[in-house]
């Protein structure tokens, strides 16, 4: 992600407002570096300050959600991008954009 304020309050309403994730507290000794952290107990996601920031547009997390189609509802009512993926016959997945045009993948759970 880039750097700064700005940056980090768009993280904060995509990660945590869009998907729900929780903000985690950065430890003390990488707080200095920037960055969000957020999370569930089942996953953590690092989002590291790059510059000059490039973003990942092949390279991807991939996130197990438990309800996939109001996962999309939320993100396309946020003015968010979601591309639904069929080349794998029994996953229902699609791949949307976090506020820095980092590609995300999410996958319908069991």
């Amino acid at each position: 992600m880039p750097a700064g304020d700005d940056a980090e309050r768009r993280a904060e309403s995509f990660y945590g407002g869009v998907l729900g994730l929780a903000r985690l507290p950065k430890p003390d000794a990488l707080a200095a570096r920037g960055g969000c952290w957020f999370g569930n107990p089942t996953v953590a996601l690092h989002l590291g300050v790059e510059d000059p920031f490039l973003a990942a547009r092949k390279a991807h997390p991939a996130l197990v959600v438990d309800d996939i189609d109001g996962l999309a509802s939320t993100i396309e009512a946020a003015g968010g991008d979601v591309r639904w993926n069929h080349e794998l016959p029994d996953v229902r997945r699609f791949h949307t954009d976090d506020p820095f045009g980092n590609r995300l993948e999410l996958i319908a759970g069991p």
